[in-house]
C-alpha cells in the first residue's frame, strides 16, 4: 500500500455522506483514514464534521490547521492538516471535497485521485427535499447552477453512479477505495 488522497467531490443530495458512512464502515483500519471535516454548520445531518462557529473557524485558519478551506452556500469548511501527517504515514486518507475547489487541492494534493460522485438530477431533487434545510424554489436554484468543474489532464478520475440501492453505489466505491489503497476489502 502507498498513501494517496482520495477527494470525493459531488453535487449536494448525491449521496456522497452515505457513500463515505458505508465504505467506512468496510474499510476503515486497513490503511484507510476517513477524515471528518470542519464546518460552520450545526451538527446532524448524517455527516461526520466537526461543527464550529465562524469564529473559531477563522482562529483555526489563523493558525494554520486547515490543509483545505473553502465557502459554499453561506458555510465554510475546512480539513485538518492532520491529513498530511496521515500521508506521511503511508495512510490512504479520503476526504470530503468541493468541485469548485478542485483545482486548489490538485495544486497542494497533484497524486490525488478524485472520485466524482454523481446521481440523476430527479434523485437529488428529492434527497435535497428530504433534507428540509430549503425551499423548493431554493432546490430548483440549487440544481440549476451546477458547479462546473475542469480537471488537468493526466489527474486519476473515478466516477460512482449513486441513484439507485446504496448498496450498489457503495459496493463500487469500496471497489475503487481499495484499488487505490491497494487493500482487500
Amino acid at each position: 500500500m502507498s498513501a494517496r488522497l482520495v477527494y470525493v467531490m459531488g453535487a449536494s443530495g448525491v449521496g456522497k455522506d452515505s457513500l463515505l458512512g458505508y465504505a467506512r464502515g468496510r474499510i476503515a483500519g486497513d490503511g484507510v483514514v476517513f477524515a471528518h471535516r470542519y464546518i460552520t454548520r450545526a451538527p446532524g445531518g448524517g455527516e461526520n464534521h466537526i461543527s464550529l462557529t465562524d469564529a473559531e473557524f477563522d482562529a483555526r485558519s489563523a493558525y494554520g490547521l486547515f490543509a483545505m478551506q473553502w465557502r459554499s452556500h453561506t458555510l465554510r469548511y475546512g480539513v485538518g492538516i492532520e491529513i498530511d501527517q496521515w500521508l506521511a504515514r503511508d495512510c490512504t486518507v479520503v476526504v470530503n471535497g468541493s468541485r469548485a475547489y478542485v483545482g486548489d487541492a490538485l495544486e497542494r494534493y497533484p497524486a490525488m485521485t478524485v472520485v466524482h460522485v454523481t446521481a440523476p438530477p430527479h434523485v437529488l431533487a428529492a434527497r435535497l427535499a428530504a433534507r428540509a434545510r430549503e425551499t423548493r424554489d431554493e432546490i430548483a436554484a440549487r440544481l440549476a447552477r451546477s458547479a462546473p468543474f475542469v480537471l488537468p489532464a493526466g489527474v486519476s478520475l473515478v466516477t460512482v453512479e449513486n441513484g439507485g440501492k446504496l448498496d450498489d453505489a457503495g459496493d463500487a466505491f469500496v471497489d475503487a477505495l481499495t484499488r487505490i489503497a491497494g487493500v482487500r476489502a
